[in-house]
């Protein structure tokens, strides 16, 4: 099927965007898929919606973090560390739900400044285990006051109750095997 390319319009680029959604939306047709307005609309995206307030949210928190010198991931990683002890990298990736590559990234500054140890693991010298040092909740400390005014600060816009029930939304979403190990269909 020759999928179309870019579809010049009337007067340039300003109507490309509306003739080349025309010409997708009659190869979709074609082939007996009909395009909805919900399914064209970024707005009805579940995934979208959930990016764009995890986006917010962590600038909102960010703010308050400023001052600590921390952001929000690297919050959480320390608080995390301070809540469980000592873990590997792979469990940690796994407890916060993030890559583990993307992990190492955020861990790498923190190790820089003194705040986390990353040393050959206790029980298999193969992995590492990744552990607060006194500096980092030292730093933890510092930032609690401004993580606190951010969640207060939210609670009050929000309500607490509603507050309390996302994070119960949230937590389920994250924990849900279904999504969590959903693979994608096979291409036909």
């Amino acid at each position: 099927m020759n999928w179309p390319r870019r579809t010049a319009g009337l007067n340039g680029s300003a109507n490309r965007g509306i003739y080349a959604y025309i010409a997708w939306q009659e190869r979709f047709e074609a082939i007996g898929i009909t395009m909805t307005s919900e399914w064209t609309n970024p707005a009805g995206c579940n995934c979208l919606a959930l990016r764009q307030a995890a986006r917010h949210v962590s600038q909102f928190y960010d703010q308050f973090l400023a001052p600590s010198g921390l952001r929000t991931t690297q919050y959480s990683i320390l608080a995390r560390l301070q809540r469980n002890g000592a873990m590997t990298i792979n469990a940690l990736a796994a407890d916060l739900v993030i890559d583990r590559t993307t992990l190492g990234r955020n861990l790498l500054p923190l190790e820089r400044e003194g705040l986390i140890a990353i040393e050959p693991g206790q029980a298999d010298r193969r992995s590492k285990d990744v552990r607060l040092t006194g500096v980092g909740a030292t730093r933890l400390r510092s930032a609690r006051r401004g993580w606190e005014e951010a969640q207060a600060q939210f609670e009050k816009t929000f309500g607490v109750r509603r507050a309390k029930d996302l994070r119960a939304l949230l937590h389920e979403i994250a924990t849900e095997r279904k999504i969590a190990g959903a693979e994608a269909p096979a291409a036909k």
